[in-house]
């Protein structure tokens, strides 16, 4: 198969993702607005970063003035498993696939991309990957733009309101999972008391904003692993 014809494959595969990514994203705009983030900040930052979940906690820690490092830690945490997708993503690669294309690859490897380019028969072509990652990463780098130039014009009741719509993304994103999986509804809800506890609790609560959040995640993701272990379903009995 051509260049061209992978290319046009992974825009067209891609569109439902860009379309989701503008309505996700729009969210974060908003948000980083209010964090004081002007429009070219936010959208330089998703162009850079293209992760909902490390770009929301990064705010986090930018808003509570957490340092560099704990920036970086957060991001090491949050998108950890990226380099696992990408590690994945490799075995499809033919072994002439030189660096420079996998490290284009890598910069697009989100789950969505990831789900897509995984279930493509046979090799993966670094043109697919683009064309994936080109209508994604617009889709990503708009619905940004748009939430945070909408930020700056709109009255602050209706950007109040419009901030709620980052809480419901993650409860849709959650929920679903929660009642097909029990084990990931106690992992939630113990990490939801942990964070309660270190926000209260004397002395924890003086732990930057950063900081409790690589704590509990680590502390949590580590738990669960250790009590919940993900049996392949060829060793269950």
């Amino acid at each position: 198969m051509s260049r061209a014809r992978e290319f046009t494959d992974g825009l067209r595969d891609a569109v439902p993702i860009c379309l989701g990514y503008i309505a996700v994203s729009f969210a974060f705009g908003i948000q980083a607005v209010l964090s004081g983030l002007t429009v070219f900040e936010a959208s330089l930052l998703s162009l850079l970063n293209v992760t909902s979940a490390g770009q929301f906690a990064g705010l986090g820690v930018m808003t509570a003035g957490g340092s560099y490092i704990e920036l970086a830690m957060v991001q090491l945490v949050i998108n950890l498993r990226y380099a696992l997708m990408s590690a994945a993503i490799s075995q499809k690669l033919d072994s002439s696939v030189g660096l420079g294309h996998r490290m284009g690859i890598a910069y697009g490897m989100t789950d969505e991309i990831f789900g897509i380019s995984a279930a493509r028969k046979g090799k993966l072509s670094p043109f697919y990957s683009y064309g994936a990652i080109l209508i994604s990463v617009f889709g990503w780098v708009l619905g940004t733009f748009l939430g945070a130039y909408s930020g700056q014009i709109l009255p602050g009741r209706l950007i109040s309101a419009l901030g709620i719509a980052l809480y419901g993304m993650f409860v849709a994103i959650v929920v679903p999972v929660v009642k097909e999986d029990r084990n990931i509804l106690i992992a939630v809800l113990a990490g939801i008391a942990l964070s309660t506890v270190f926000y209260f609790a004397p002395v924890l609560k003086d732990i930057s904003g950063g900081m409790r959040i690589i704590i509990v995640t680590v502390l949590i993701a580590g738990a669960a692993a250790l009590i919940f272990p993900d049996i392949p379903e060829d060793d269950r009995e």
